[in-house]
């Protein structure tokens, strides 16, 4: 099972489109089957006329997939779910600091930059925290990184998860959570984030193979520690080198990189994108 899984926070672009022509042609050739996941937990960002968009730019690239489409904000319940399981087993606690408070208190970075959180390294006094929770201030909750890897260790679990490469090779890599902190797993505007829901969505849609960027390839970490304390299945994975634009840096929609949905209303041939440079790699 191979999924691509887009978030409607804005329009799909040349990366995008390879990534889910990857997705779909690795699920033709290891006869297995392909869904499309609306990852829209961010109901700020997050648009239903994007969602229409992506629908007709993936249609425009020929592609099809499994009917229905989960989208992720109907499914909050099953989030709580295991936010209520990993609370239970004491490894989150709320923080009420704000992002400027945890980057001054910071002592380094995770892998995506962002300053790293310590429960054991306080960003802000006690009196100040339950000030803040008495006035009912919003909180985020984190995972209590020290504790969740004491409890791997005593249920002798290895952190390891296998990769594949396109032709079918496979090994087997070793997950670093360490490096992430104390990392959110619940948000302070959203009952979720997108490491507790990608791996929960995962395992719920049975998917054995996840193909995406090379830039979330770290977030491996993370996802397959939540899958060990959860007793999850392990997919295998593979992380694809991303397209460029033409100063060299990645395509992102931060960057307003040049939309499907132009090439597609400007009367362009999709299968003209194969002839571009980074599409000839695909199978």
């Amino acid at each position: 099972m191979f999924r691509f899984a887009p978030s409607p926070n804005g329009f799909l672009h040349r990366g995008h489109a390879y990534s889910a022509l990857l997705n779909h042609r690795l699920a033709l050739r290891f006869g297995g089957r392909f869904l499309l996941r609306i990852e829209d937990i961010d109901l700020a960002r997050c648009k239903d006329a994007y969602i229409e968009t992506i629908y007709d730019d993936l249609h425009w690239l020929g592609l099809s997939w499994e009917e229905p489409v989960r989208r992720q904000s109907h499914h909050f319940a099953d989030y709580k779910a295991v936010v209520q399981k990993l609370s239970a087993l004491g490894l989150l606690y709320p923080c009420y600091a704000s992002r400027t408070e945890i980057a001054a208190a910071s002592v380094g970075r995770d892998p995506d930059g962002a300053p790293l959180r310590w429960r054991d390294h306080p960003v802000i006094d006690a009196d100040e925290e339950d000030r803040r929770r008495e006035a009912g201030k919003p909180f985020a909750l984190h995972l209590d990184m020290r504790r969740a890897l004491s409890r791997i260790a005593d249920l002798r679990v290895t952190l390891d998860y296998p990769v594949f490469s396109p032709t079918g090779e496979g090994s087997h890599a070793k997950a670093n959570p360490a490096r992430w902190g104390d990392v959110v797993l619940v948000r302070k505007d959203t009952p979720t984030s997108y490491h507790l829901s990608v791996v929960v969505d995962d395992a719920l849609q049975g998917v054995t193979h996840i193909v995406r960027g090379r830039d979330l390839e770290a977030a491996t970490d993370v996802h397959r520690l939540l899958q060990a304390l959860l007793d999850l299945p392990v997919p295998a994975y593979h992380h694809h080198d991303l397209l460029l634009d033409a100063d060299g840096g990645k395509l992102a929609k931060s960057r307003s990189s040049y939309p499907l949905h132009a090439l597609r209303e400007a009367g362009m041939d999709p299968r003209d994108l194969l002839t571009e440079p980074g599409f000839a790699t695909l199978i």
